[in-house]
């Protein structure tokens, strides 16, 4: 591999961590109801556990209420059940084919541990951005002593991931700050 090489697949992998950090945060609850609240719920099914998105439609039909149509009737219970269980303080209501999920107001004790569970998820993909980082200085330090590689190259090189870390910390710190207004915002 070249320095180049290195340096791009590290910025490509950084830029998937900042997009699993944000689609991470769609799952947190802000006061409006979003598909992608609920469509990672776990539901024991057909003898595994499989995501709601695979079981049901998901659909908005107002700004705080879910209507979940699953494909399958039989799976009705075993969806509700996990909606139920899922942690997120939501109770929902079977009505015909269709299971529909009333979203409470949120406290503002509720507010503050989404805002924390945000702050984790955000912590985890700066850890996951500088262990890319790590892994790119690494790879960088094998080159020493190849063919056309010289000691200043390396230095820059890892200069440039640096820069690269730096600007998706700051990327994720962003995502962070929208969300956390998002969450708060009454």
């Amino acid at each position: 591999m070249s320095i180049d090489e290195i340096l791009l697949e590290t910025e490509e992998k950084m830029l998937k961590t900042e997009e699993h950090v944000v689609h991470e945060f769609s799952g947190v609850r802000t006061g409006k109801a979003s598909p992608s609240l609920i469509e990672n719920v776990q539901v024991e099914a057909y003898g595994s556990h499989m995501r709601l998105k695979e079981l049901a439609t998901i659909s908005v039909p107002e700004p705080r209420m879910l209507m979940v149509q699953p494909f399958d009737q039989t799976v009705m219970k075993a969806v509700e059940k996990a909606i139920q269980q899922s942690g997120l303080g939501l109770n929902p209501a079977t009505q015909g084919r269709f299971i529909r999920v009333i979203l409470p107001d949120l406290s503002n004790e509720r507010r503050q541990e989404f805002v924390k569970l945000v702050k984790r998820m955000a912590e985890e993909g700066r850890v996951a951005v500088r262990n890319e980082r790590r892994h790119a200085i690494e790879g960088l330090k094998k080159l020493k002593g190849s063919a056309g590689v010289s000691e200043d190259d390396i230095k820059d090189a890892e200069t440039e991931a640096q820069k690269l870390t730096d600007q998706y910390i700051k990327k994720i710190d962003d995502h962070v700050a929208h969300k956390e207004k998002e969450i708060l915002t009454v």
